[in-house]
């Protein structure tokens, strides 16, 4: 399985976001890209600003090109506007539910717990990050995880949980209410740049 395994920080200083909350810091620290001409000027143009959109939101979620570009096609072969159905299709992958429901701190610790088996959905493994949950979709903490000591931490630091969705942080269960709508997606992109980006 192919993933990124470089430095958070340096996507973060090349997209100009935090892309977790660790990374904050140094970006206050050095709030340019990263690189020998990263003070440089760059020439703002019309497809830097969409292909940077794309690449924003594929780090955010922590996918790779030719799986995100597949969640497109998939996205605009669906009724309703492709930006909101890709980035609605993206919130519905299960590390990012996980994510938001509070049992991780970070996206890429909620991947590590799925693809080592801690959570069953509907009482089923799954093992999968991509897997797409479904509308009343329960997902539980596997019996006698060595990870719950780690999730209950994680849970401590979180405020809320999206309205789309129903957290017991006790019993370390979720529930998928619904599919969210755009504006309960806090993800800081605009979709539309990557639809005009991927329609040329």
């Amino acid at each position: 399985m192919a993933r990124y395994r470089g430095p958070q920080v340096k996507l973060s200083r090349r997209e100009g976001i935090a892309l977790t909350d660790k990374c904050q810091k140094y970006l206050d620290r050095r709030p340019y890209p990263p690189g020998e001409h990263g003070r440089g000027r760059i020439r703002q143009s019309e497809y830097l600003l969409q292909l940077r959109e794309k690449q924003k939101t594929r780090r955010f979620y922590g996918i790779l090109e030719k799986q995100f570009r597949r969640y497109y096609e998939k996205a605009n072969r669906q009724q309703g506007i492709t930006g909101e159905n890709l980035l609605r299709m993206l919130e519905m992958r299960l590390d990012n539910v996980v994510y938001r429901l509070g049992f991780a701190v970070t996206r890429r610790q909620a991947r590590q717990f799925v693809t080592h088996g801690h959570f069953r959905v509907n009482g089923k493994k799954v093992n999968i990050p991509s897997y797409q949950v479904r509308e009343g979709d329960v997902i539980s903490l596997r019996q006698g995880s060595t990870a719950e000591g780690v999730m209950r931490s994680a849970t401590e630091n979180i405020a809320s949980v999206a309205a789309w969705l129903q957290a017991d942080h006790d019993g370390l269960t979720g529930k998928i209410l619904r599919a969210p709508e755009r504006d309960e997606i806090d993800t800081p992109v605009r979709e539309q740049l990557i639809v005009e980006l991927y329609s040329k």
